[in-house]
């Protein structure tokens, strides 16, 4: 079954508010085994709604409309499907007293506009909504199916789960998507295009998909079929020889954040870790806690901004930085080896750099960044310069800084260490 999913207001097509409600359907269709083909925004626009679901209809068996069930004029997803449907509307008197009662237990009068939620298509079954007053509606016509959902998501998600599911569960027909998702390090968008092009264009069935974001690169395979017991077999293939290609660059499998690895292999090596930040202020101790259970491996850090900090709390010589510079592999270095030894972690992690956009120096551009973990037998060290604007080079600090110590724990057990 294909589906698409329609999401209605004009204040989605402003930059105020985001849906995120089609990112939970995409995800729960199609573990249905209901493939989402488009998706749509549309203002509150009786002509541009009436496109819009006229053209999905035409395409496809499933349609899902996300908001414009409310009581105000601009509220149109209810009449323009009825009237493109050729349905009447009629009032549903159950619906209309348990919206009274609603507002009864809330201590207030039902306004008059609110009367327009209890309108229902003629021949569509009523989806009940705990949580508002809007409630939603399933449709059926022609072997077509339109199901209308409340904006809210904390009413929307309920409904689906409770009331739309059970409906649709079955109707994939048996086909179900089946993926992978590998994340990956230190590469390129285009340096992971070339290792692995010829690897997922000899697999016809599947479709792979390269994402770049700020210091990863994110790769997902997808298989439409009945077969699972196929589908995981070549999956798992082309997992390994994407393996063979990218080598250590991948740090995930799983599709897990590069912290909940490095989290992962801290707690398997009993180890701890403590952070001296410059130019990431805080962001590597904000990831590396955001885990719950973090405190069995992070003992603490310090954002020492200025150098003056760097001398007191954790012992850089201020002529080290005087000579060499706050932004250095040298300072960098006496970070990591300060944090370590004042903390008494297992490793020391510090990351220095300039994000931008002042600071900058012809020998030391923006983007320049130095990182440094000190472990029990000495300290490793990378010099970085990363593109884009100051959160941007921020993030793909935290980024390596992460993988530095992913990368130290990859040492340690392919040699014995």
């Amino acid at each position: 079954m294909k589906a698409e999913i329609i999401a209605v207001g004009s204040e989605l097509l402003t930059p105020h508010r985001l849906d995120t409600n089609s990112l939970f359907l995409t995800g729960e269709l199609n573990r249905l085994g209901i493939e989402v083909q488009r998706k749509h925004v549309v203002g509150d626009n009786p002509d541009h709604l009436r496109d819009a679901f006229r053209g999905a209809l035409e395409r496809v068996n499933l349609v899902i409309a996300i908001g414009g069930l409310g009581p105000t004029a601009d509220d149109l997803t209810r009449e323009t499907v009825a009237e493109l449907l050729g349905r009447a509307l009629h009032r549903d008197e159950a619906i209309l007293l348990w919206i009274e009662e609603r507002f009864r237990r809330l201590g207030r009068a039902m306004p008059d506009i609110n009367v327009r939620q209890a309108m229902v298509p003629e021949g569509a079954t009523v989806l009940d909504n705990k949580r508002g007053t809007a409630p939603g509606l399933w449709l059926e016509n022609d072997s077509r199916i339109v199901v209308l959902l409340p904006g809210p998501p904390a009413e929307l998600e309920p409904m689906f789960t409770n009331t739309v599911v059970p409906k649709l569960e079955g109707l994939g027909g048996g086909v179900k998507l089946h993926s992978r998702q590998l994340r990956v390090a230190g590469l390129g968008e285009s340096d992971v295009e070339q290792r692995v092009s010829s690897i997922y264009r000899s697999y016809s069935n599947t479709q792979t998909t390269i994402l770049a974001g700020p210091g990863e690169v994110e790769l997902h395979l997808r298989i439409w079929t009945d077969d699972a017991t196929a589908a995981g077999r070549q999956l798992d293939e082309m997992v390994e020889r994407f393996k063979l290609a990218l080598d250590d660059h991948i740090f995930t499998t799983q599709g897990e954040a590069l912290e909940e690895v490095v989290a992962r292999e801290l707690i398997a090596h009993g180890a701890t870790i403590c952070v001296a930040e410059s130019a990431t202020g805080g962001l590597v101790a904000q990831r590396l806690t955001r885990i719950a259970g973090s405190s069995t491996y992070f003992l603490g850090g310090v954002v020492c901004y200025s150098n003056t900090l760097k001398s007191a709390w954790v012992d850089v010589p201020a002529e080290l930085i005087e000579t060499r510079g706050a932004v250095s592999a040298e300072v960098t270095r006496a970070l990591a080896e300060g944090i370590r030894r004042r903390s008494g972690a297992t490793l020391g992690l510090a990351v220095t750099g300039i994000a931008g956009p002042g600071g900058a120096t012809a020998e030391k551009p923006v983007g320049t960044v130095y990182l440094a973990l000190a472990n029990p037998k000495g300290v490793t060290e990378r010099a970085l310069r990363f593109p884009g604007d100051r959160e941007r080079v921020r993030w793909q600090a935290a980024q390596a800084a992460l993988d530095l110590v992913r990368r130290y724990f990859l040492y340690a057990r392919r040699h014995g260490a």
